[in-house]
């Protein structure tokens, strides 16, 4: 298994975040997810810097989740508490970017990849471009309650219901006439498009943005939900080893519910 690589380029003004994995749809290592929280961090410590854009390598997927061999280490419910703490950092660092954020999605955006597009301030998607989390039908795992908050704001609870119980992945055109997908664009003048929204972004006041974005994480956030004792319950579940199980072998999985 390829460890892949996040990847940070600066041009002036306009930082660019390239998740490439592509032979496994940039579905993120480990090394990959901590390269994302170096390039935030480099990201943060640039004032010169005036938008980032984040885009997923090889045009089939923005980041189709966290690679499912990882998750064949756990033992216990405590690793997927460490787990879903660990993914709310790396989110985060994404969401407190201090500068507007461009997710460019092509393809898939699935799992932790629909978590670090969500937490980006606008998204671009090409034709057909799909969202979702469907775990209740392959891992059996779940979310924490700071990332179902995050999708809960910008998707709605309708949405995300039918993302997390009914396993639905929805489309760039189904999510665009709620504003979720604020354009979407096609291959050959995706390129254009992005450029073309950065230099309007670049033009904009960097105080007044920084500032809506830090007063709107301010009302968004709710840190008294705790979670943990049902994160624990579920990734320590036979049902958790037996999705992963499953996955990995490209067999339906076989549910007990415990």
């Amino acid at each position: 298994m390829s460890d892949g690589r996040t990847h940070l380029s600066v041009e002036g003004p306009i930082a660019r975040i390239s998740f490439e994995r592509p032979q496994a749809r940039n579905a993120m290592t480990w090394r990959m997810y901590d390269d994302l929280a170096e390039a935030c961090a480099t990201i943060d410590a640039q004032p010169e810097i005036r938008v980032a854009v984040l885009r997923g390598a090889g045009g089939k997927a923005f980041v189709a989740g966290t690679d499912i061999e990882q998750f064949k280490s756990f033992g216990s419910g405590e690793d997927g508490v460490a787990y879903e703490a660990k993914v709310n950092q790396y989110v985060e660092a994404v969401e407190t970017l201090p500068v507007p954020t461009i997710a460019v999605v092509e393809g898939w955006a699935v799992g932790g990849g629909l978590a670090i597009a969500n937490a980006c301030d606008v998204r671009i998607a090409t034709p057909g471009a799909r969202f979702g989390v469907p775990i209740a039908a392959t891992l059996g795992n779940c979310l924490s309650a700071a990332n179902i908050r995050r999708l809960t704001a910008t998707l709605g609870e309708s949405w995300v219901k039918r993302m997390l119980i009914l396993a639905e992945m929805p489309t760039a055109e189904d999510l665009s006439p709620a504003g979720y997908v604020a354009a979407i664009v096609d291959p050959a003048e995706l390129d254009a498009h992005v450029e073309a929204l950065c230099e309007k972004l670049r033009r904009h006041a960097p105080l007044t943005m920084r500032a809506a974005k830090e007063l709107l994480l301010r009302l968004g956030n709710d840190s008294a939900v705790v979670d943990d004792d049902v994160v624990r319950q579920v990734y320590g579940s036979g049902d958790f080893r037996e999705g992963v199980a499953a996955f990995t072998a490209k067999r339906p999985a076989d549910w007990k519910g415990s």
